[in-house]
């Protein structure tokens, strides 16, 4: 499996401080992730502040490990006046010497664009 033919909006390493017993990586870090490469589209989109107003859906698809670099990719698929719908799909690499990649999970988010107040505004 290829990692998509879109443009990642991030990319990190998962390490160590942020895994679990199992040396698996934690889902509230990887939703953190998730919010952060989500929002950069929507940050773009509305030239200015956002803020996360929901989390419409976050599946897991796979466990991510120590060392998996992480690649998310985030389009904006719908659009308000003020608001926009993020999906956010995760993929990984792993395993340098016999790659694997592989999708492990996605998401739909939505933003809010904000003024320098935190005050709802139009999108431009």
């Amino acid at each position: 499996m290829k990692l998509p033919d879109k443009y990642p909006v991030l990319k990190v390493v998962a390490m160590v401080a942020d895994s679990n017993p199992n040396r698996t990586m934690f889902g509230g870090w990887l939703m953190g992730q998730v919010d952060i490469a989500g929002s950069i589209p929507a940050f773009n989109r509305a030239r200015g502040g956002v803020v996360t107003a929901a989390v419409k859906s976050m599946n897991f698809l796979a466990p991510l490990y120590i060392g998996d670099l992480v690649t998310f990719y985030a389009e904006i698929v719908e659009q308000g006046r003020s608001s926009m719908t993020i999906d956010v799909d995760v993929w990984i690499e792993r395993n340098c010497h016999d790659p694997v990649t592989l999708k492990v999970a996605n998401a739909r988010l939505i933003y809010v664009a904000v003024d320098d107040n935190g005050k709802v505004r139009s999108l431009p």
